[in-house]
């Protein structure tokens, strides 16, 4: 499996890191060992001092395929769950800088925690599902689903038109605003409307 993972697809968070709101998705990918199941704790990394926390819908693929029509795209994904997108930003700055790839900063091992996935015919209306990161119980972000630039299914056919999809791939769709720093021993919960689907610490 893989994940792949979309940058900017909210505005807000897009204009709080002060860069432009992107015209196409903005796409990179993070390795298999990145995931991290089962509310197990993350632990902070040694070679950042200023990793936060993004939270984010996650896609489950249910079958190949590639070139996909935007219209068959919903035929593509049967699950969601929620997932952090934990992001090293100080080194991520400085790749920026450089012009470099993000990999260092954003595909490092445990940096993608993920819930368990849910049917998506459990909800009525994919696109007003709210997503909410508390942190030692304080609401640290919250969004829609309606505020995406970039729905699922144009998400799934842009990428597919690159790179083949599979069966049991995951796609991070974005990020609402309010990411910041976690700390070791922080708390972290993280809820899809009212449904506390991501619980555990930072060590």
């Amino acid at each position: 499996m893989k994940i792949i993972a979309i940058g900017r697809n909210y505005a807000e968070h897009a204009k709080e890191l002060n860069n432009p709101v992107p015209t196409v998705p903005v796409i990179f990918m993070k390795p298999d060992t990145a995931l991290l199941k089962e509310n197990k704790p993350f632990y902070h990394p040694d070679f950042s001092e200023d990793v936060h926390h993004e939270i984010e819908l996650v896609l489950k693929v249910c079958k190949e395929g590639k070139h996909i029509d935007e219209k068959f795209a919903a035929n593509y994904y049967d699950e969601i769950g929620l997932g952090i997108d934990f992001t090293a930003r100080d080194i991520q700055a400085r790749h920026k800088e450089k012009g470099l790839p993000w990999e260092l900063a954003k595909a490092f091992d445990g940096s993608a925690p993920v819930s368990n996935f849910v049917p998506k015919a459990d909800f009525e209306d994919l696109y007003n599902l709210n997503l909410k990161l508390e942190i030692n119980g304080e609401v640290r972000q919250e969004g829609s689903t309606e505020d995406l630039l970039f729905s699922f299914e144009q998400l799934i056919a842009f990428v597919s038109r690159y790179i083949t999809l599979k069966k049991g791939d995951l796609i991070f769709t974005g990020t609402p605003p309010g990411v910041g720093r976690v700390k070791i021993g922080d708390h972290l919960q993280g809820y899809l409307n009212d449904s506390l689907m991501l619980d555990f610490w930072v060590k």
